[in-house]
């Protein structure tokens, strides 16, 4: 039997995940329990479940994914939750930009506003 990973998206109101629990076929999913396990045809079928019933527009409210997938989510969730770090963690390389990469200094002097200027002294007049 094929089998896939669903669970209800992390509760975050701001980005519309505002599900806390989904009943489908007699499986309760709740949020903070994490993955189930389903049958791929409730996995298919959740993968089309909208946040907001009837609405087109609402976020997804299920992660369906394969083991590897669900890994891979679960990983990267992990690290984003680290949220600084350490001298003692391997830190990957910041490469800086090249040559031709323009900075403020690269700007010419006409395009920066004199401090006592106000910035809309430019314009010619008011429409009325």
């Amino acid at each position: 039997m094929e089998t896939l990973l669903v669970r209800l998206k992390p509760h975050d109101p701001r980005r519309g995940h505002v599900l806390r629990r989904y009943t489908y076929r007699g499986i309760k999913f709740h949020e903070e329990r994490g993955w189930y396990r389903v049958e791929k045809a409730v996995g298919e079928y959740l993968r089309t479940v909208r946040q907001v019933v009837g609405s087109e527009h609402a976020p997804l409210a299920f992660d369906v994914c394969t083991d590897d997938e669900a890994r891979s989510l679960d990983a990267k969730e992990k690290e984003a939750a680290v949220t600084r770090k350490a001298a003692t963690d391997e830190i990957k390389v910041s490469p800086a930009r090249g040559e031709g990469a323009v900075t403020t200094e690269d700007l010419p002097e006409a395009a920066t506003v004199s401090p006592g200027e106000p910035s809309g002294s430019g314009r010619k007049g008011r429409r009325g």
